[in-house]
């Protein structure tokens, strides 16, 4: 927000340590919105007590608590603008729930909680965060151009704090703004006063949220910059606003119902949205995009789950529709000149609410600082397909990560990728695209900036860009040579009898087709005989019959299986599904070695021989009572003959990520909870791989399954400790090594490892469903060609 001025720009002073006679800290009131409040905010007021002005740009007000801890910040309020001499500039800070009476409106804003009765501010040139947190330290410090400590502040000017300051009282220095650099001395305690650039007070204006009694065709004071404010959350939080200005850019009919207003005469302050959801509720918006209106209703922070950043809404809204038709506020640009590199600032696993925006080093603050706003991009890669509700992922950022076959490649923690963007369409006469990843959306998309928990930032399009058709094809693997042995793993994806034929015949053709009928298939998420029916059922036998009969009509082999059933509702996923891992083997081409004794609880060991390791159940599980497997699929281990070489399989499919907190949420960096259940599964498999090669360092395992964590994972490097497995999706080109696309983001969650004595293979992920809009599973398949005579 910028501020006009006639007088003439100086430098501010640049330290503390000695008096000034210009620039000073007037006022300080920390208690708004508390009980017995009467102002509904806390302020920082600014005062002048020179003959010129001075220019505030790229200066700002800082906090810090009275009492700081060695994890304490210095919070930060960006201003701009001028002080004019002899005149003020009120800062409002955080808003609390009480309070009668709204600050005039203030020449900047920021979000800053101060406590009533102790802290910290300092006047600093530059935005910032200081580092000191002792007054030796801040005095020696010369960006700080005035500090205020008051109540029990540690830092603080002169002989001790300001006393007074409280729920009803701020501490304020003379009329004649004196500065002996003593703030015992110079302030004392008062009714807060706060007084603005205009020499408004308090009732003078309308402050916040008034205008009630003004004209109904006339805009209050509060634009939708004030609303946004410089942090994710707004500095209105709570409160009720009047007569709102702006064009309505998009209207939602659907889902949440609301409209976008866009105030056209934005300000300079590039962290302040100029865009705004009006939240209708079940109401249809009575509104159309061009309007001009004037909204009064409450502003909101929506958080659309525990962990997501929030959404800032107008809600119970009042419309006066003053002209329709009106041209549309430019759109913010989205391409690589626009979009940070780096992704999200971080609190040390905490809240970034509160944190100022940067929208020039942060893309997740960016997309903040748009929040609402029309924005726009042209002729964009899509990266997500199209998804059963209408949304699909582009990338803004065409270079970015991209992997073999169109997508964006996620390879490592710290490179979660700017670019990505999910898009929407407000057009519901119209059909929505069906894309898969490499597509591009050509021409122009735009549309209001939202955020919703599936997937953060996101384009209500309101002009979709039309798809260009790149060919993806569904890739098909070759088949084995007859010495080598043909080992895939497979996601199918809650498959159970009572299924449609369709769903059969589209997962079989990936075993006979794309797979080209492998040797041995470890299968995920076989469910019991009547899936989700809690009934008690655990067997698979109707679920498989019918796998293996559609695999046989779409020219695979007859598989034979193995299968350990699982205890009822123990091993996670669906209730009542009962999933658990299979094999199927071709009998014709590898032989199974039944051994009896595995069961549910029963765990299978491993015993030397003097023709090397074997298992004492096979098929069997590996320690099922460990309590890494709580709720969780049990590993399943078969001992295999192929040419008369013996050959481990163990299937796998670890915990799931449920619970971890979003790459775009409000906590940063986000904390994955989900991990310590998987590195303790990885840990349990890596022992019993170990004590295979323990009875047999020759013994040749595979190791395969949806691990649910990717290759950089603690997870997998808990699961290859020792170096008793290799990773095989390492041995591809790093553009790859992807089995499933998230939010836009190709990632490995399925994997291929083998032991050491696996010398000789041809490994393979086959691309099939994840980057398609019609998917069998939302997993690919894999598969590893081992050359077994070649490894003897």
């Amino acid at each position: 927000m910028g501020l006009a001025s006639a007088f003439a720009i100086v430098s501010l002073p640049a330290a503390h340590a000695a008096p000034s006679g210009t620039a000073v800290i007037a006022e300080v009131y920390g208690g708004g919105g508390n009980s017995g409040a009467t102002l509904v905010r806390d302020f920082v007021e600014l005062g002048n007590a020179g003959s010129a002005a001075y220019d505030l740009s790229g200066y700002s007000v800082q906090y810090l608590p009275g009492s700081p801890s060695a994890s304490s910040q210095w919070q930060v309020t960006a201003l701009s603008g001028a002080l004019a001499p002899g005149g003020r500039f009120l800062v409002a800070e955080g808003a609390g729930t009480g309070g009668t009476t709204a600050l005039p409106e203030p020449d900047a804003t920021g979000s800053i909680a101060m406590s009533a009765t102790s802290g910290t501010i300092a006047l600093v040139s530059g935005t910032a965060a200081l580092t000191c947190k002792t007054a030796a330290d801040c005095a020696a410090d010369s960006r700080i151009v005035d500090l205020v400590g008051y109540g029990s502040a540690v830092v603080r000017e002169g002989s001790g704090p300001a006393a007074g300051a409280s729920n009803t009282a701020s501490v304020a220095r003379s009329s004649g703004l004196t500065d002996t650099d003593d703030n015992a001395g110079d302030f004392g305690s008062q009714t807060p006063s706060p007084v603005n650039s205009a020499g408004e007070t308090p009732g003078s204006d309308d402050g916040d949220g008034g205008d009630g009694d003004g004209d109904p065709s006339t805009p209050g004071t509060v634009r939708v910059r004030d609303i946004q404010g410089t942090t994710r959350v707004s500095p209105l939080d709570g409160r009720t606003v009047t007569r709102v200005p702006g064009v309505v850019t998009g209207v939602r009919t659907s889902g949440s119902k609301g409209y976008w207003i866009q105030d056209p005469e934005a300000d300079a302050d590039p962290r302040t949205s100029e865009g705004v959801f009006v939240y209708t509720g079940s109401a249809d918006p009575a509104v159309a995009v061009g309007d001009s209106v004037l909204v009064s209703g409450k502003v909101s922070e929506y958080y659309p789950s525990s962990t997501s950043q929030s959404v800032t809404e107008i809600t119970a809204p009042t419309v006066t529709v003053l002209s329709g038709g009106n041209p549309l506020p430019a759109p913010v640009g989205l391409d690589p000149a626009s979009v940070p590199a780096g992704y999200a600032p971080t609190a040390g696993g905490g809240s970034i609410d509160a944190l100022a925006l940067e929208p020039a080093v942060y893309a997740q603050d960016f997309y903040e600082s748009a929040e609402g706003m029309r924005v726009t991009f042209a002729d964009a890669r899509v990266v997500g397909a199209t998804t059963a509700y209408d949304e699909l992922w582009v990338t803004v950022e065409p270079n970015e990560s991209p992997s073999a076959r169109g997508g964006t490649l996620y390879s490592s923690y710290d490179q979660p990728n700017t670019g990505r963007l999910k898009v929407m369409s407000l057009d519901t006469s119209a059909a929505f695209p069906v894309a898969n990843v490499g597509d591009v959306l050509s021409g122009t998309t735009t549309g209001p900036l939202d955020y919703s928990t599936y997937g953060g930032y996101n384009v209500q399009a309101t002009q979709l860009g039309t798809r260009v058709d790149k060919k993806l094809k569904r890739e098909v693997t070759r088949r084995a040579k007859g010495g080598e042995l043909a080992v895939a793993t497979y996601n199918v994806e809650n498959l159970d009898a009572l299924d449609d034929q369709g769903k059969f015949d589209r997962l079989a053709e990936g075993v006979a087709v794309n797979l080209s009928s492998p040797d041995i298939v470890a299968l995920e998420e076989i469910q019991d005989d009547n899936g989700a029916a809690n009934d008690g059922t655990v067997t698979s036998e109707a679920t498989l019959k019918r796998f293996t009969d559609a695999i046989r009509a779409a020219g695979g082999p007859r598989y034979q299986w193995r299968y350990i059933a699982p205890a009822n509702n123990q091993d996670g996923g669906e209730p009542g599904g009962n999933i658990r891992q299979v094999f199927l083997f071709n009998p014709k081409r590898v032989s199974f070695t039944d051994r009896p004794g595995g069961d549910a609880t029963t765990a299978t060991g491993v015993v030397k021989t003097r023709k090397g390791a074997r298992l004492t159940a096979s098929p069997g599980r590996i320690d099922p009572a460990n309590s890494a497997w709580g709720s969780s699929r049990k590993p399943l281990v078969g001992e295999f003959v192929f040419h008369g070489e013996t050959v481990f399989v163990i299937a796998n499919h670890f915990a799931s990520k449920g619970g971890d907190q979003p790459l775009h949420g409000r906590y940063q960096p986000p904390a994955r909870s989900s991990e310590t259940q998987r590195q303790a599964q990885a840990v349990a498999v890596n022992t019993f791989v170990t004590s295979l090669l323990t009875a047999d360092k020759k013994a040749k395992a595979v190791v395969l399954g949806d691990l649910n964590d990717f290759e950089f994972s603690p997870t997998v490097a808990a699961l290859t400790a020792g170096k008793v497995l290799k990773p095989l999706i390492s041995t591809l080109p790093a553009a790859q090594r992807y089995t499933y696309v998230f939010d836009g983001n190709a990632q490995t969650l399925d994997h291929i490892l083998t032991s050491p004595a696996v010398t000789r293979f041809d490994y393979d992920v086959v691309h099939i469903n994840a980057e398609f809009a019609d998917q069998a599973s939302d997993h690919d398949p894999q598969i590893v060609r081992i050359d077994v005579d070649g490894c003897r």
